[in-house]
């Protein structure tokens, strides 16, 4: 068993760590299955939620936490890149669905499971207690992060 750590030995340790793990995770991508220059890691988030079933771009706006605008740059890129089409909902024709191309799902599972292999191994090494709080805390350093970016904080109203 391992002893626990300070706030501040922690922190020590991460802003050591966030950098190396951020280059690594960069570079995990396969280079046989390298996606079209343009595609990056947003494309690559928003291919692991539409490779799950069918999502409208509000949907996969929502799970990735995105602008409307955003997102529909993003599907727009993979829409051109032959990656993502769009059809009509059969239950409601004014809402359009994405979905991974047919012929371009052995791609995109090659590229997601190439770049997310390194941390599904050290998932794989954790305690299913260990990976809840691990998955639990980078959640929270997300939540930290975007809310104290400077743009995400409410400005006081003028009178």
């Amino acid at each position: 068993m391992e002893k626990g750590c300070t706030v501040h030995e922690g922190v020590q340790r991460l802003v050591q760590l966030l950098p190396r793990i951020t280059r690594g995770l960069r570079r995990t991508t396969p280079r046989v299955d390298e996606p079209p220059p343009g595609l990056g890691p947003r494309h690559r988030s928003a291919l692991a939620q539409i490779r799950e079933g069918e999502l409208t771009v509000g949907a996969l706006a929502s799970h990735l936490g995105l602008t409307l605008p955003t997102v529909s740059g993003v599907v727009a890129d993979l829409e051109r890149a032959g990656f993502v089409r769009r059809t009509p909902d059969p239950k409601d024709r004014r809402r359009t669905l994405l979905s991974v191309c047919p012929e371009r799902h052995r791609c995109v599972d090659r590229w997601l499971e190439g770049s997310s292999a390194p941390v599904a191994r050290v998932l794989e090494q954790l305690s299913p207690e260990e990976r809840a709080t691990f998955v639990k805390a980078m959640g929270l350093l997300d939540l930290e992060l975007s809310s104290s970016h400077p743009l995400n904080r409410t400005r006081p109203t003028e009178h």
